[in-house]
C-alpha cells in the first residue's frame, strides 16, 4: 500500500489531487478484495462437485480461446500454476492421445451456443495422461451475448478403469456366466468402445486395446456410418435404451457380417453406457441354409464330396474318433485309420480352441448344438467349417458317452487362410 501511495503523490499535482486518487484507489481495491471473496465463496461451493474450474474467452478459430482465471483445482490437477495457464489456450493439456473427434464435437457445439459434455486424455505439465470430463457452459453479458465458457472438469481416471467391472457383481464380462453367453461390448456417450467380451472379439477380429481406439460407428459398412454417427452426435436415450437396430459390421478381414444389435442403457460410476448386445444374423441364415435340407435320417444330412460326418467316443478325458465318413479324407486328408488315433480339437485352429471347447461342452450336458469354426485341410490351409453334432446318451441315460455330428465345409463366407 505505501508503494501505491507513493506512486500516486508522485502522480499528482496537489494534495487535493492526491485525496482524489488515494479514495479512487481505495474504491478500487475493495472492488477487487469483493470479487475475490466472491470467487473463494464460488469455489468453495462447488468444490465438492468439480476438481477444475477454467474461465476462457470466445474465440474458437486459431490461435483459440486464451485461458483468464483457473482455480486451485486446475493448478492441482494439471500441476501448471495461475501464471503458466493464464493467457495460455487449453491447448496446453492436449497430446497424442487426445481425441481428434471429441475436440470437433466440442468446438461444433460451442459455435452453436451449445453447452458440452465429453471427456478424452489429457496431459499434464510433467507429460502424465489422465482422462478429463468437460462441461463446459456458455457466460453472457447483460444483452444475453456470450462473452466466455466456463468449463468444469473432473479427472476421471480412476473411473474409466473401473468400467472394465461389471455393475452388479464388479467382476469381468468372460466372468459372468450368463453375460459370456452373449455377443456384448460396452460404448460411452461418446460412441467409444469401453469394454468387450471375448465372443465379441471372435466375431470380429480385433483384440480388445485395439477396439478401445475405435469408435462404434468405425466397426460399420460405409452406408451405415453416419446415420449411427449422428445418433451419438445428439445422444438420446430413447434412441438405444430397448431398441433393436439391423446393421452390418465388417471384420477386421473386411468381410461383412449381418447382425442384430440389441441395446440398454446402465449406469456404471455415475455415468451412463450402452451395452449392445450382438446376434450374427449371417451365420444364422448359414445354419438355417443347412438344416434345411435335413430329413429324417440324421445320418443322411450330408452326403456331398464337401462335408462329412463323425462319430467322437469318451476316452480318458477326450473324445476320440471312432468313425468318420469317406469324405473326410478327401477334405482334410487323413484316413479313417489315422483319425481313429486322433481327436477333432486336432485339426481346429489354435484361436478358435475356446469357442470349439464350449461347443463340446454344451454337447456334453445333453444338448444338440451348431458352430463355426476353422479346421486343417489337406492342402495345409485352414478352412471355415460348421459342425452340427448332438449327444449319444448311454442306456441309462445318465451320461453322455459318444457325440454325433456332421461338419460342412459349404459355408457362403468360407474361406482358407494360410497357416500359422
Amino acid at each position: 500500500m505505501n508503494n501505491i501511495q507513493e506512486f500516486l503523490k508522485s502522480c499528482s499535482k496537489d494534495e487535493e489531487s492526491y485525496k482524489k486518487l488515494i479514495k479512487f484507489a481505495d474504491e478500487l481495491i475493495q472492488q477487487r478484495e469483493q470479487v475475490k471473496d466472491h470467487l473463494e465463496l464460488l469455489e468453495r461451493a462447488i468444490k465438492s462437485d468439480y476438481d477444475s474450474i477454467v474461465i476462457t474467452t470466445l474465440e474458437l478459430e486459431k490461435p483459440g480461446p486464451k485461458i483468464v482465471y483457473v482455480n486451485d483445482g486446475f493448478t492441482k490437477m494439471t500441476g501448471y500454476s495461475r501464471e503458466e495457464a493464464i493467457g495460455e489456450t487449453p491447448r496446453i493439456l492436449q497430446g497424442p492421445k487426445t481425441d481428434r473427434a471429441v475436440l470437433d464435437t466440442l468446438k461444433k457445439r460451442l459455435k452453436e451456443g451449445q453447452a458440452f459434455f465429453g471427456h478424452t486424455v489429457n496431459y499434464r505439465k510433467d507429460g502424465s495422461e489422465f482422462i478429463n470430463q468437460w462441461d463446459i457452459h456458455p457466460l453472457t453479458n447483460e444483452q444475453g451475448e456470450i462473452t466466455h465458457w466456463v468449463s468444469y472438469q473432473h479427472d476421471i481416471t480412476e473411473r474409466k478403469r473401473s468400467e472394465k467391472k461389471i455393475v452388479d457383481s464388479q467382476i469381468e464380462f468372460d466372468r459372468l456366466a450368463e453375460e459370456s453367453k452373449k455377443t456384448l461390448i460396452d460404448v460411452d456417450e461418446q460412441g467409444n468402445i469401453i469394454t468387450s467380451n471375448k465372443a465379441f472379439r471372435d466375431l470380429i477380429g480385433y483384440d480388445d486395446e485395439e477396439l478401445k481406439k475405435k469408435k462404434v460407428w468405425e466397426l460399420l459398412a460405409d452406408k451405415q456410418v453416419e446415420s449411427f454417427k449422428h445418433k451419438f452426435d445428439m445422444f438420446k436415450p430413447s434412441d438405444f435404451d430397448g431398441v433393436t437396430h439391423n446393421l452390418v459390421i465388417s471384420t477386421r478381414k473386411g468381410l461383412p457380417v449381418e447382425v442384430k444389435m440389441n441395446t440398454r442403457l446402465l449406469t456404471i460410476d455415475d455415468q451412463t453406457v450402452l451395452r449392445a448386445a450382438f446376434e450374427n444374423k449371417s451365420l444364422q441364415k448359414r445354419i438355417m441354409a443347412m438344416l434345411s435340407k435335413r430329413n429324417a435320417n440324421f445320418e443322411k444330412m450330408f452326403d456331398t464330396s464337401k462335408d462329412f460326418r463323425y462319430k467322437l467316443i469318451a476316452d480318458s478325458n477326450e473324445f476320440r474318433f471312432s468313425y468318420v465318413s469317406d469324405s473326410f479324407t478327401s477334405i482334410t486328408g487323413i484316413s479313417p485309420a489315422d483319425a481313429e488315433k486322433m481327436t477333432l480339437s486336432e485339426l481346429v485352429h489354435d484361436d478358435d480352441r475356446e469357442k470349439f471347447a464350449r461347443h463340446i461342452e454344451t454337447i456334453l450336458s445333453g444338448k444338440p448344438n451348431t458352430e463355426q469354426f476353422r479346421i486343417l485341410g489337406k492342402d495345409g490351409n485352414y478352412t471355415t467349417v460348421i459342425d452340427y453334432a448332438k449327444p449319444v446318451w448311454d442306456e441309462e441315460r445318465e451320461n453322455v458317452d459318444e457325440i454325433k455330428g456332421s461338419i460342412s465345409t459349404e459355408i457362403s463366407s468360407a474361406r482358407s487362410m494360410s497357416k500359422n
